[in-house]
């Protein structure tokens, strides 16, 4: 028995050691395990704890209600035309503020369908969309892609940005948690309804009703709900003024979401959202042209301010309207026009950019730079005017060449011998290139930038020809100084700026005009452009009524430009491809003179006919020396009749009453040169005095003194060269074809 005994004492020892064994390594998982549980919850509850502390710190620094009511997070700008005209609306509109009490349950319903099914059941937060919003951050590429809840959204709308990273979203969360501890889902909802954006530069549904529906948001419709709770996904999308059939196919969802949760019955989910009437957009695509380049010269004109501000412009609305239908019905397929247009004192009355505003925004009139062509004349002849040349006189077409530079006219001949005026009416290249090498390339390039060009300009020979590139705007205001007979004229789009209540923020003040040019200067090149438009390249501008112009086309036919002035408007017009190449056809006495013509037809309609001032009133350097001060007094001339006898000074008067003498002949005027008569007076020859010689002379000592600056009997002494005085006119000769 006491084997046995042993036996089974030794046996209980070996299995309790075996069970031991197969124990003590489930005791450390057991082990870690309630370790991993403890410090996972002792984890979680501190996070659990930062997470409150940062809710509660959150809610105590949010605005109050009435304050987060009162924010606007952008500056609101209304631009009015010349007439008070509304013109656009920038930036945000927030329309009026609607109570919770006010929104249409119908508008709530359907906001909750499609943005936040669980609204009413979350704290902010929806676990779910959490879930899966860490989950793809987790996963994918660190973007955060689930929804946002209707509270999560009004947090970042208001106090972040949409930045889509994980440290925004878990900023986002907290927010938003904090939101529905301060604030009921009631006032939430009423705070998200009035600040979210829906497009079209709408905040708030108020607002989106207005701008789509023309109604306030307290009268939206079930279909009107839907369409406005479709938007906020994607506003620039769906929005019915953008894409009409997305806008409807987008409500129609909506509206399943809505009878899917039960917000609305079967039969009103059937509600033709087609049918709804949109509020009609506005003529605005042009207008932007203008507005992008007139609103941002308020930072220099306004002190910084946030509140709701109006412009007042100089934008007439049916100039406009007119200018924009010139371009687009003359523009070559394929090209691109712009149009500047400007009034006497330099409003600007007119201003397209471009074709299409939403294919492209770039402002072609403003911007860009591209050659001027012929019309870069304009600078050559007042150069050479000012250097003392006149609209008569003579000049040569007949090739040249300059510094290794051999311009050739568009037409391949040379007309010879022509006067200033058919040159410049015709474009004639080689005359202009003979002027700018007379007077001076850098004296072209400097006359250029008195006139306002504000880009570089190169002084090479060619660059009579156009070959600096210009923008559009500067040449405009160039010939509105010569339109305001060579006083400068500053371009600007700004009249006033008042705040949304009326009060005067800026008004502008008529800058100071500057002398460019002499009258005279200003008179010549006027009859210079006059004559372009009349019989030269520029005929297709003609409108009835006097215009003075020039056109210019670049090489392989790039530009075609013109720029002319009529009844104290000057407009400009370019036309080109954006990538410069070649457009088959254009010249700027084609597309971009008919377009000329076509909208200052209307621009001068209510303008009387105003002629221009062409009469050359030249400076005394530029007239014939006067006689009187190299011959002396007229009464001391000796005069000589046919027969040869001399005439003592000092007839009687009775015989210098009649300007033809006694016998009829012609005297001469007084300051000209006295040239022998046919038939003179006949009258006993005073005697003859004697020189030196004792010769007789037919003229004495002193009058020789006066005459010659120099003692009797000496060599006259040499005369100061005298300016070539100005030409008659010759038959004009048969043009080349004209060239632009």
């Amino acid at each position: 028995m006491d084997k046995r005994g042993n036996r089974r004492k030794h046996a209980v020892r070996d299995k309790r050691a075996r069970n031991a064994a197969n124990d003590k390594p489930q005791s450390r998982v057991a082990l870690w395990g309630k370790r991993i549980a403890l410090w996972g919850g002792a984890m979680v509850l501190l996070g659990a704890l930062f997470l409150g502390l940062a809710v509660a710190f959150a809610a105590r620094s949010l605005p109050s209600f009435y304050q987060l009511k009162a924010t606007q997070n952008a500056q609101t700008i209304v631009v009015r035309a010349r007439d008070g005209t509304e013109l656009v609306e920038l930036g945000p509109s927030y329309g009026k503020w609607l109570t919770s009490r006010e929104i249409p349950q119908v508008m709530k319903d359907a906001m909750i369908a499609v943005e936040d099914r669980r609204y009413f059941s979350h704290p902010g937060v929806d676990p779910l969309g959490l879930m899966r919003a860490l989950y793809t951050a987790a996963t994918g590429d660190r973007r955060v892609s689930a929804t946002s809840t209707i509270t999560q959204q009004l947090a970042r709308n208001v106090f972040l940005n949409n930045n889509r990273s994980l440290d925004r979203k878990m900023r986002e969360g907290v927010l938003a948690l904090a939101l529905e501890a301060k604030f009921s889902k009631q006032q939430i909802l009423e705070l998200y309804l009035n600040k979210v954006y829906f497009g079209g530069g709408a905040y708030g549904i108020d607002s989106a009703s207005r701008t789509f529906f023309s109604h306030p948001g307290s009268e939206l419709s079930t279909a009107e709900a839907a369409i406005i709770a479709g938007m906020v996904k994607a506003p620039s999308r769906y929005s019915p003024t953008a894409d009409v059939d997305a806008a409807v196919g987008r409500a129609g969802v909506v509206l399943r979401l809505m009878r899917e949760q039960g917000f609305i019955t079967a039969s009103q989910a059937q509600v033709d959202v087609s049918a709804v009437k949109l509020k009609k957009e506005k003529a605005q695509n042009s207008v932007r042209y203008f507005t992008d380049w007139a609103l941002p010269q308020l930072d220099l004109l306004l002190p910084e301010t946030f509140e709701p501000i109006e412009v007042w412009t100089t934008l007439d609305v049916g100039m406009q309207r007119a200018a924009t239908t010139a371009i687009t019905a003359n523009v070559p397929g394929g090209a691109q026009g712009a149009m500047v247009s400007l009034d006497r004192d330099g409003a600007v009355l007119a201003l397209v950019g471009g074709t299409d505003y939403v294919e492209t925004n770039y402002n072609r009139a403003t911007n860009a730079l591209r050659q001027p062509g012929s019309s870069w004349k304009l600078f050559v002849y007042l150069a050479a005017l000012e250097a003392g040349y006149t609209p008569e006189d003579r000049v040569v077409d007949t090739p040249v060449t300059v510094n290794g530079w051999s311009p050739r006219n568009s037409s391949g001949r040379n007309a010879g011998e022509i006067n200033l005026r058919t040159a410049f009416a015709y474009s004639i290249n080689t005359v202009a290139a003979q002027l700018g090498n007379e007077v001076g390339f850098g004296t072209v390039a400097s006359m250029a930038k008195r006139f306002g060009i504000t880009t570089p300009i190169k002084t090479y020979p060619s660059m009579v020809l156009g070959s600096s590139e210009v923008r559009l705007i500067d040449m405009v205001r160039a010939f509105a100084a010569v339109s305001a007979e060579g006083y400068s004229v500053e371009p600007y789009g700004i009249v006033k700026v008042t705040t949304g209540d009326g009060k005067l923020l800026y008004t502008h003040e008529k800058a100071r005009s500057t002398q460019l040019v002499p009258d005279y200067v200003a008179a010549g090149i006027t009859d210079l452009l006059q004559t372009a438009v009349a019989t030269g390249t520029g005929k297709a501008a003609q409108i009835g009524r006097p215009v003075a112009g020039k056109t210019g086309t670049t090489s392989s036919n790039k530009d075609g430009y013109f720029v002319g002035f009529s009844s104290g408007i000057t407009t400009g017009v370019w036309m080109g491809r954006d990538d410069n190449a070649r457009v088959a056809g254009l010249q700027g006495g084609t597309a971009p003179a008919r377009a000329f013509a076509a909208y200052m037809r209307y621009a001068v309609k209510d303008r009387p006919v105003q002629k221009f001032d062409t009469d050359l009133k030249l400076p005394e350097w530029q007239l014939e020396p006067d006689d009187e001060a190299i011959f002396g007094d007229p009464e001391d001339y000796y005069f000589i009749d046919e027969q040869g006898n001399l005439i003592e000074p000092g007839r009687p008067a009775d015989q210098r009453d009649d300007p033809f003498g006694v016998d009829g002949e012609r005297r001469p005027e007084d300051g000209q040169r006295p040239l022998p008569p046919s038939g003179g007076p006949r009258q006993v020859p005073a005697p003859l005095p004697r020189g030196a010689d004792g010769a007789p002379q037919a003229i004495g000592d002193d009058f020789l003194d006066e005459a010659t600056g120099g003692a009797s009997g000496r060599r006259p002494q040499a005369q100061p060269p005298r300016q070539p005085s100005p030409r008659q006119p010759a038959p004009r000769p048969v043009p080349t074809q004209p060239q632009q």
